[in-house]
């Protein structure tokens, strides 16, 4: 008892302050898993938006997706989503109110006000993120300039023309990577000729003007498109005024229905490529196309890939391959499920000259878990660590947010979090058996071996 108060004693004020916030934080968000109410309504400009009022800290986060991810990159031109999303960083253009800002006034402004603004591109959604004081006239600020880097950026050529050189000198650099050569030919051989299956060349890059920035921009970040989601200090009318200035330079109209992009297809046969390559290991990837987001065995499949491969040194993979027979230090196993249906993967890495003993061994393993499923020791442990662990997912506005968004961009229903801890403890052997059973087909996988002997 004396020693924790002496170590509370001895700190310095502004370590007193963050730990107070600290547990200011953890209990707001315990505040919130008591009985988490996600708001959703329809904005003014068509947008969806997602609110939880969490008042426990005077922050707000927000993120705002549109369908504008690296799936949509014309073939030919991959990584433009991912370039128009950093393009937006640039500068801002003058409107009849503001004079233009470039790239660093603009990082300047940011700095000012104390808020973290952000743009990325993942495979199916563009996102941009806001975390703000929840004080008024910060966040009234922090909104109008976001507003802007959304809706009025540059996309100057001198500055893509400079940006571009770095995005191919980082391309060729991972190319010298054995995991990257490794994980490109697998996306290829996993989805084909599908978006997903793309990773950006230096031919893609070079392809590339400021002017299809530009068009991309145009065409896929429009209010009607967004959906937005909040998680912090404010209430549902102060939410709606924010959305209202975070998509005012945004088209509010004409938002016609987007084309569809086709689908993963199964594989029709198994594929093995092996490439020679000089590293001191072997990489080994096996899988193919896995399920969508929504699929209805989604939870199945979570719980059945802990115990397969996805929960670290207690799966089954990991005891087989590493623990018995000293094969790999790691070796995992995941599914990555988008709105298409992403890959499931196998990877480890292995001494070259055991590369095929690790591979033939992967292939067991997963023939006879998908033939006979988990044991109910097994399911009863990983229904135990999921559940122990999951008020760690949301312990943060910013995983809340991650977790609500989630919600948002994939349909689910609002009561997804309140309903996720009964839905895994009711999960049975054979439902997981199943699950598996329907989803993967180990004799037509994919499989890539990079630097065997």
């Amino acid at each position: 008892m004396s020693a924790g108060l002496g170590g509370w004693l001895g700190v310095t004020r502004a370590q007193r302050m963050v730990a107070s916030a600290l547990v200011t934080l953890m209990c707001a968000a315990s505040s919130a898993w008591a009985g988490l109410p996600i708001a959703r309504w329809t904005h003014a400009s068509g947008a969806m938006v997602y609110l939880v009022h969490s008042p426990g800290i005077a922050m707000v986060d927000v993120q705002l997706d549109f369908d504008a991810g690296e799936r949509r990159s014309p073939l030919g031109q991959s990584g433009l989503a991912g370039a128009m999303a950093a393009a937006t960083g640039a500068g801002v253009r003058a409107n009849a109110a503001q004079s233009a800002l470039d790239e660093n006034e603009l990082g300047q402004a940011w700095a000012d006000l104390g808020a973290i603004f952000s743009a990325s591109a993942g495979i199916d959604r563009l996102t941009f993120s806001l975390r703000s004081l929840s004080r008024p006239e910060v966040l009234s600020a922090a909104a109008g300039l976001a507003a802007r880097q959304m809706g009025e950026p540059v996309f100057a050529q001198s500055l893509w023309l400079r940006d571009r050189q770095k995005m191919i000198a980082s391309i060729r650099e991972s190319n010298t990577r054995a995991a990257t050569v490794a994980a490109r030919t697998f996306a290829a051989a996993v989805y084909g000729s599908h978006p997903y299956g793309r990773q950006p060349t230096e031919s893609d890059v070079l392809a590339i003007q400021s002017s299809d920035l530009r068009a991309l921009h145009e065409r896929s970040v429009r209010a009607c498109y967004a959906r937005v989601s909040i998680v912090g200090d404010v209430d549902r009318m102060q939410a709606d005024a924010l959305v209202d200035t975070l998509l005012s330079r945004m088209p509010q109209q004409n938002c016609p229905v987007l084309p569809e992009v086709e689908q993963v297809h199964a594989l029709a046969h198994a594929s093995q490529q092996n490439i020679a390559f000089d590293a001191a290991q072997a990489q080994v990837l096996v899988g193919q196309p896995g399920i969508k987001r929504d699929s209805p065995d989604f939870i199945a499949l979570l719980v059945g890939n802990h115990i397969l491969g996805g929960g670290g040194f207690t799966s089954r993979l990991t005891e087989e391959v590493r623990e018995k027979r000293g094969l790999t230090y790691g070796v995992s196993s995941g599914f990555a499920p988008g709105l298409h249906a992403g890959a499931f993967t196998v990877s480890l890495q292995t001494r070259p000259d055991q590369a095929r003993q690790a591979l033939d061994l992967v292939r067991d393993v997963l023939q006879r878990f998908v033939d006979g499923g988990p044991t109910a020791a097994e399911l009863q442990a990983a229904k135990d660590n999921l559940i122990g662990g999951f008020a760690l997912r949301i312990d943060s506005n910013r995983k809340l947010l991650d977790n609500v968004a989630n919600i948002a961009w994939n349909g689910l229903p609002l009561d997804y979090l309140d309903t996720w801890t009964a839905r895994v403890q009711a999960l049975t052997v054979d439902e997981i058996r199943a699950a598996f059973a329907r989803t993967l087909q180990v004799q037509t996988m994919a499989t890539v071996v990079l630097g065997a002997k």
